[in-house]
């Protein structure tokens, strides 16, 4: 029973992790491409309920992690939370995020000759699908779907919400929200985007991964290095015994 309990409060860590390093890297990629855009387009790269809208449904498919499968590796022993972990993956899959956004960017505007609603609708499509299939990606260290399975909500969840965005420009909710049809030339080249986005962020994470795996065994050897100096130290730093010493 209490062993059920460990497993399950391991289970749950794994997939707030899951959360926390899919959500940090997503919103710095956006807020960079935003700002990024904002400084050579003369409209706005995207209309605040287009924001809220994309928003609203990455996070309804977010939803489903807690369902999600965790490999055994993580369950086999405790976990702790690791902030520099958080901020080393948020600075190397934020920045990867907004290169393909800028790419977007080239081919709405160069390719396509895109207007504001055209390339508001585009960005949207491929910053929904982006950060929503990239999910499969990050919830695990393993290969995905070789060699780690989602849990099938998650898998529903994803490619349902991906799908969404590309079907709202096409359909009666496009226009309060300021969508029009996108050609099917985009979509295509679109396609493409988000394959070379996955294959890329998975080759990106098995580096990033051996590189800390690597990194650990040299911390864990200073941080017993460090305990054996400060139990050594604090023979001749307690208040009494240098109390002890003055007074002899």
């Amino acid at each position: 029973m209490v062993a059920d309990g460990v497993a399950e409060g391991r289970r749950i860590f794994a997939n707030t992790v899951k959360y926390v390093l899919m959500a940090s890297s997503s919103n710095v990629g956006n807020m960079f491409s935003a700002a990024a855009a904002s400084l050579f387009l003369p409209f706005l790269p995207m209309l605040p309920t287009q924001i809220l809208l994309n928003n609203l449904l990455y996070d309804a498919g977010q939803m489903t992690i807690p369902t999600d499968r965790v490999d055994e590796e993580l369950l086999e022993r405790p976990a702790h939370w690791d902030v520099r972990l958080i901020r080393r993956f948020m600075g190397v899959f934020g920045p990867i995020s907004s290169a393909f956004d800028f790419v977007t960017f080239a081919v709405l505007l160069l390719l396509l000759h895109a207007a504001a609603p055209e390339f508001r609708s585009g960005w949207f499509v491929e910053s929904l699908a982006t950060q929503t299939l990239i999910v499969f990606v990050i919830r695990t260290r393993r290969v995905p779907f070789l060699r780690s399975l989602p849990s099938l909500p998650m898998l529903v969840a994803m490619i349902g919400v991906a799908a969404l965005g590309v079907l709202l420009p096409f359909s009666f909710l496009a226009e309060p929200f300021g969508f029009v049809p996108l050609p099917l030339s985009f979509l295509a080249i679109l396609v493409v985007l988000v394959v070379a986005y996955l294959v890329l962020a998975e080759a990106v994470k098995a580096r990033f991964y051996a590189v800390v795996s690597a990194e650990r065994p040299i911390a864990r050897r200073r941080s017993r290095t460090e305990r054996r100096v400060r139990r050594v130290a604090s023979r001749f730093s307690h208040p009494r015994r240098l109390g002890g010493a003055r007074g002899g």
